[in-house]
């Protein structure tokens, strides 16, 4: 009994395992319909929409969205790749269509620069302006000491001694 129990055991934890390895993989949600016939074609088509954004799942590429929109983004892309569009030919068309947001990895041009180079811009000015602050409060003078009047001195033994 103990050796068939043994073995329910170790399958089910290679049950586990397997459906932990599952789950790890990427979800891939493109449709064996929409898969093309021409091996290169269907690479390039894979390649371009992993770099555009499921407008629905916002952080999703097109590739790893089951939405609607995200399939119909995948078969626009290969309908203009077997028209014979080139990668860039697609990708303007599909950003003429829906706007650079589409895109995973933005443009370094025109008003994208600002949102580029904005991060690196507040650190560099936090930093100046803590290191102004610094330079200053170090170059202050301290509070001059004061001693106390007699009649506080009173006053504090008094407070003291209740």
């Amino acid at each position: 009994m103990t050796g068939l129990w043994s073995m329910v055991r170790r399958k089910g934890a290679l049950y586990l395992a397997a459906l932990m390895l599952a789950l790890a993989l990427p979800a891939a949600a493109v449709q064996p319909d929409e898969v093309l016939d021409d091996p290169a074609l269907e690479e390039r088509a894979r390649e371009i929409s992993a770099g555009l954004r499921c407008v629905v799942c916002r952080n999703e590429s097109i590739d790893e969205s089951n939405a609607t929109l995200a399939r119909d983004l995948r078969l626009m892309v290969r309908e203009r790749l077997v028209a014979g569009d080139s990668d860039d030919d697609v990708l303007a068309y599909v950003v003429d269509r829906y706007g650079e947001y589409v895109l995973l990895r933005p443009t370094m041009t025109g008003s994208n620069i600002v949102l580029w180079l904005a991060p690196a811009a507040l650190i560099l000015i936090g930093g100046g302006l803590s290191l102004v602050y610094i330079r200053r409060r170090a170059g202050s003078p301290a509070p001059a000491e004061v001693a106390l009047s007699a009649e506080e001195k009173a006053r504090l033994k008094d407070l003291l001694q209740e």
